[in-house]
C-alpha cells in the first residue's frame, strides 16, 4: 500500500509588516497642531500682564481671609435675607417675562414652521444678540437707562434668557414629527389650528424642561447683578466686601449656596411631577 505523502505550501512574504498607531503624514499633523497649540498659549500668556509676587503670595491671603471669615457674624442676617427674597422674585419674575417673549422667536425661529425667510433670520438675529450679550451687561444697560433697583435686574435676567428659551425651544420644534400637523393641514384646520393641537403638545414637554433649567439658571445670575446695582443680594454682598466685613462675606456666600442647593431640590421634585 503506497502513501501519498502531501505538503502544504505557505505564502513567503518579503517583508515584514508591523502596526503602527499612525502614519507618516498623521504623526507630522498632529506635531504641527501641538505645535500650534503652543505657540497660541505661549502668546496668550504673553499677552496677560500676570504680577507674579501676588500669585505666589496667593495661599498665604487665602488662609488670611479664611481666618477673618470665621466665625460667621449674623447681625445683618435680616437684611440678607430680604435681599435674597429680592433676587429671587428677580429671577422668577424675569423668567415668566422671558418666556413670553421668547416662545413667539421660537417659531420664528423654527425652519419647518416659519412663514419666510425674513421672519427666519429675524428671529435668528433676536436669538444671537441676547445670547451675545452676558446678564451682567444687560444689567449695566438697564441700570443706566432706568435707574438702579430691582426692576433693572429683572429686565436683564429677562433679555438674557430670551435667546436661551428661543433657540431651544426652536430646535425642539424643529424635531416634531410632522405626521399630525400634515393630517389637520389635510382636514382644511387654521395655522392657529395646527399650533395649538399639533405643535404645541409635543413641545410641551421640552418647554417645560428649557424653562426649569433656565429659571434654575438665573436663581445664581440673579445673586451677582447687585455688583452692578440691579438689586438683590449681591449690592449687600459687594458692600461687606468694600467695608472687609468678612464674617458678613461669609454668612452671604453661606445662604447663596443653600439657595442654590434648594433650587437644585425644587427644579430636580417639578421635574418629576411635569416630564
Amino acid at each position: 500500500m503506497s502513501t501519498q505523502q502531501s505538503s502544504v505550501s505557505t505564502p513567503k512574504t518579503s517583508e515584514h509588516f508591523q502596526w503602527v498607531r499612525f502614519t507618516a503624514k498623521q504623526r507630522i499633523a498632529r506635531s504641527l497642531g501641538y505645535l500650534a497649540v503652543g505657540v497660541v498659549l505661549y502668546w496668550a500668556l504673553s499677552t496677560v500682564n500676570i504680577f507674579w509676587p501676588w500669585v505666589w503670595t496667593a495661599p498665604a491671603q487665602i488662609g488670611d481671609m479664611m481666618f477673618r471669615m470665621f466665625p460667621v457674624s449674623f447681625v445683618q442676617l435680616n437684611p440678607i435675607l430680604f435681599a435674597l427674597v429680592e433676587s429671587i422674585n428677580m429671577a422668577v419674575l424675569g423668567t415668566i417675562v422671558a418666556v413670553f417673549l421668547a416662545m413667539p422667536i421660537a417659531y420664528l425661529g423654527a425652519q419647518n414652521v416659519t412663514p419666510n425667510k425674513v421672519t427666519l433670520w429675524f428671529a435668528r438675529l433676536v436669538i444671537v444678540a441676547t445670547r451675545s450679550v452676558d446678564t451682567l451687561i444687560w444689567a449695566l444697560v438697564f441700570v443706566a437707562i432706568i435707574g438702579p433697583g430691582p426692576l433693572a435686574g429683572i429686565l436683564a435676567v429677562a433679555f438674557r434668557s430670551i435667546g436661551f428659551l428661543s433657540k431651544l425651544v426652536a430646535e425642539s420644534i424643529e424635531e416634531i414629527d410632522w405626521g399630525p400637523v400634515e393630517a389637520l393641514q389635510a382636514s382644511g384646520a387654521s395655522r392657529w389650528h395646527v399650533l395649538a393641537y399639533a405643535i404645541v403638545p409635543q413641545v410641551v414637554p421640552s418647554f417645560w424642561a428649557i424653562t426649569i433649567l433656565r429659571w434654575d439658571i438665573n436663581i445664581r445670575e440673579s445673586t451677582v447683578l447687585g455688583l452692578v446695582g440691579a438689586g438683590g443680594i449681591g449690592l449687600i454682598f459687594q458692600g461687606a466686601i468694600d467695608m472687609f466685613r468678612w464674617n458678613t462675606v461669609s454668612l452671604i456666600l453661606i445662604v447663596i449656596v443653600l439657595v442654590v442647593f434648594a433650587g437644585e431640590l425644587v427644579t430636580g421634585v417639578v421635574r418629576r411631577k411635569l416630564l
